[in-house]
């Protein structure tokens, strides 16, 4: 199953409607196994906000 991702921005750094968690492809999502460096765009299908769980549909871009 393909989960669309919300647009790109400028900064890559993404922020969860729900709860205001920021992912920041600089830093990436270490607990999730996401290296630094990883766009948002190339986070996996099943990746969910670590803070509340969410999925991507739930992030806007920053």
């Amino acid at each position: 199953m393909t989960t669309s991702l919300p647009q790109h921005s400028a900064s890559g750094v993404h922020a969860c409607l729900l709860c205001d968690w920021h992912y920041d492809p600089a830093l990436g999502d270490s607990e999730r196994g996401i290296a630094p460096g990883t766009p948002w765009e190339s986070l996996p299908a099943d990746w969910t906000c670590p803070e509340c769980g969410a999925d991507p549909s739930a992030f806007d871009a920053v």
